[in-house]
């Protein structure tokens, strides 16, 4: 069992930035591969970012050069740093465990007004 704990989302303005923030905790590995997805009302979940236990990244078309994922030190922690943020990226963001079997974040409500 994985447990993933989110923090970091909120309201912005568009054109600012927010971090977010997950912590995992379990039986999680540093070689497990983590990411973000993201769902907006009415819409389908889209991938935001992963990083892989090697470091390597891979971003949805949508984010590119303007989110950035990162691992923290003890590597069961992964942050995104999201800047230059649209209105069109309003949506609950989920942390995802990655493995034998996926553990999902409860997710955290990201708004960019306008």
């Amino acid at each position: 069992q994985v447990q993933l704990v989110e923090s970091g989302g909120g309201l912005v303005q568009a054109g600012g930035s927010l971090r977010l923030s997950c912590a995992a905790s379990g039986s999680t590995l540093s070689i497990n591969d983590m990411g973000w997805y993201r769902q907006a009302p009415g819409k389908q979940r889209e991938l935001v970012a992963v990083i892989t236990g090697g470091g390597s990244t891979h971003y949805g078309d949508s984010v590119k050069g303007r989110f950035t994922i990162s691992r923290g030190n003890a590597k069961n922690t992964v942050f995104l740093q999201m800047n230059s943020l649209k209105p069109e990226d309003t949506a609950v963001y989920y942390c995802v465990h990655f493995g034998p079997f996926d553990y999902w974040g409860q997710g955290t409500q990201v708004t960019v007004s306008s």
